[in-house]
Order: C-alpha cells, then sequence, then structure tokens
C-alpha cells in the first residue's frame, strides 16, 4: 500500500505498452498515464537478466491501485486496493472481476487504499489473501467464498497484513505494517506494539521481526537460506538474513538503502529469480539487484510500481502500479511460488 509521503510516514510511524491497452473503467479518468517505459541498464551484468533492446508493455490500465500480482490457472489475479477489487488478467488483456468489496472494510473512505492486497497459493490449491482494510489473512476456496484464516497474534489484532510468501518448509512468512489503520501507529485500534514479519507453521504464529517501520515485500533466495524484506519507510531499504532451522533469523545486512531517494515511491512487492537476483520496487522504479548488493538495472514506469510477479514459464514479469499492469520478457526464470496452480 503506498499513497502516504515520506514526511507524513515519518510523523505517523512509532518513534518518529500498447497503444492498445485495455481499460477497466471505461471514463475520461481511465486514460493511461504518458510517460517513458524504459530499462535502464547500470551495469553490463543487467544483459544476462534482460536481454537488450527488451521492451515493457502496457496490458492493462484504468484501475485504482494495482498490487498483489499472482500468476493462477493461466492468468495474473491481483488487487486493486483504491478500488476494493480482486481480478483476473488474461495474456490477451482480457480483465474479469473476481471479487468485489474484497478488502474487508465495510465503509472504505475515499482516497484510502483498503481493498485486497497480496495473494497465495496453498497447499490445498486454495488461495490465502490479505484484506487490507480488514486487517487479517483469508482463505478462498474454488467458487471464492471467503473463509477465516489469521487475525490476531496472542489475543491482539493484526495491524493489516500486506504481503506473504511461503517457504520451502511450507511456513508461511508475512509481513503486517499499519496501512490499513486510518491513523497508523498512532491510529487507537492498532493493538500489537510493533510492526512485525511473522511466521505461521503447524499453527503456530511468531513474530520473526519485530524492529522494522513498516515492513513490506518480502522473499527467499532460490536455495532458502537467506530472508529478503523492504522497510518502505520512512527510512527507505532492503535488508537480508541469513535463515536457520525453525525460520531463525540472523545476520540481518543491507541490500540497498535508499538514504537520498530518487522518484516516487518506496521499497513495496519484492521478487527473486533463479539467480538469486533481488527485482524490488523502490523510489523511481524497480531495481534488479545482485545477491551481493549491485545494481544490474532500472525498470522505469511513468507511474509507481508497487509489485511484481513471474508469471507463465517463469520468463514472463508483470508489473501492478498505480493503475496500470505492465509486461516484459526476461533472459532469467524468476523463482516461482512454493505452490502453484
Amino acid at each position: 500500500m503506498r499513497g502516504i509521503g515520506t514526511a507524513a510516514l515519518a510523523a505517523l510511524c512509532m518513534g518518529s505498452a500498447g497503444s492498445s491497452a485495455l481499460r477497466a473503467d471505461p471514463s475520461p479518468a481511465a486514460a493511461a498515464p504518458a510517460g517513458p517505459m524504459e530499462i535502464a541498464r547500470l551495469d553490463p551484468g543487467l544483459d544476462a537478466v534482460i536481454a537488450p533492446g527488451t521492451r515493457i508493455e502496457r496490458v492493462a490500465t484504468g484501475f485504482g491501485f494495482n498490487e498483489g500480482p499472482m500468476w493462477r490457472q493461466g492468468r495474473l489475479w491481483f488487487s486493486d486496493l483504491g478500488k476494493d477489487r480482486m481480478y483476473a488478467l488474461s495474456p490477451g488483456g482480457k480483465v474479469q472481476l473476481l471479487i468485489d468489496k474484497a478488502g474487508g472494510y465495510p465503509q472504505p473512505w475515499p482516497g484510502k487504499n483498503l481493498g485486497p492486497n497480496a495473494m497465495v497459493t496453498a497447499k490445498d490449491g486454495s488461495v490465502l489473501m490479505v484484506r487490507q482494510g480488514g486487517r487479517t489473512i483469508v482463505r478462498l476456496d474454488a467458487k471464492l467464498g471467503i473463509h477465516p484464516f489469521l487475525s490476531e497474534y496472542e489475543g491482539k489484532k493484526l495491524n493489516s497484513p500486506n504481503d506473504l510468501v511461503f517457504a520451502r518448509d511450507g511456513a508461511l512468512w508475512f509481513t503486517d505494517p499499519p496501512f490499513g489503520l486510518p491513523g497508523m501507529d498512532r491510529d487507537p485500534g492498532k493493538q500489537l506494539p510493533f510492526n512485525g514479519v511473522f511466521r505461521y507453521a503447524d499453527g503456530k504464529l511468531t513474530a520473526v521481526i519485530t524492529d522494522l517501520t513498516l515492513p513490506n515485500g518480502l522473499g527467499f533466495s532460490p536455495d532458502g537460506r537467506t530472508f529478503y524484506v523492504s522497510n518502505y519507510g520512512p527510512h527507505m531499504f532492503v535488508r537480508a538474513y541469513d535463515v536457520g532451522p525453525g525460520g531463525a533469523l540472523s545476520h540481518p545486512r543491507m541490500v540497498i538503502d535508499y538514504d537520498n531517494p530518487d522518484g516516487k515511491g518506496g521499497p513495496d512487492g519484492l521478487k527473486i529469480d533463479t539467480a538469486g537476483n533481488i527485482w524490488t520496487t523502490g523510489p523511481g522504479g524497480i531495481r534488479i539487484i545482485t545477491p551481493a548488493g549491485k545494481v544490474l538495472g532500472q525498470i522505469r514506469l511513468p507511474e509507481v510500481a508497487a509489485n511484481l510477479s513471474f508469471a507463465e514459464d517463469g520468463h514472463t514479469v508483470y508489473i501492478t502500479a498505480s493503475t496500470s499492469i505492465y509486461r516484459l520478457r526476461s533472459k532469467v526464470a524468476g523463482e516461482l511460488p512454493m505452490y502453484r496452480r
């Protein structure tokens, strides 16, 4: 979830394309945003990841604020946080509304992103979906019926689950910033004293990280031995940890530190490719970073990129940006989710 300036975050946190793109809403406001779509080569190593001359395509536009992309059953499922809906997008650009009023907040107020967010396929084939306004994680059955899954930690309501991923051992990891609370950390409805990263395994929920201000995107290296998490602000960065038995984390270290943010947006969703490169959203676009921390390139769009998903054979990359869905091809395949359909 985005749309909050750095200054506002500092005040609210504790302690501080094709021209034929399909329109989901055929109104004047649905006009595709103007501006460059480009891949900046910042290091020669990028050529091994994305072929020189690769073009970015805008597949669909006209949404409120897109997030939570997941490739499922031959289509991209994604959330519209702004319009409180969940959609599916075909490779040909056809959009289907899957769930209306999906965020779990009874009466979302205008201008606030309280709809659904991240989604992931579970081992049994069902879908786990974050409800940002509802402050829960729910399970969707085969008919898209909504069922409770996780909403509390030690008897206290979660802040507002944001992104989620399954680890190689089958444990579910998710971030829990306060974006679904009107007052963020100062909201009277906030019950937890921290904004955490959680691990859910064998029926037990554990807070594995409690010292981040706004934990957001997360993922694992191909061998599962390194965990990555982004911090949206006020201090923007992506951090790495070693992963031990039972999900124990150690040796925290910086992957990228946006000490001088350049461009709109912040460290939001991230994904890992099979070479171990981190594709992370951030100020000014998506950066592709080696495990050693070298920035190879940057994907720049005319609007803020919130998240991305590797799809199809792993070489197709879909990007959920503010009002549009973008697509490009990569030479290196992405790490596909632990479970998928």
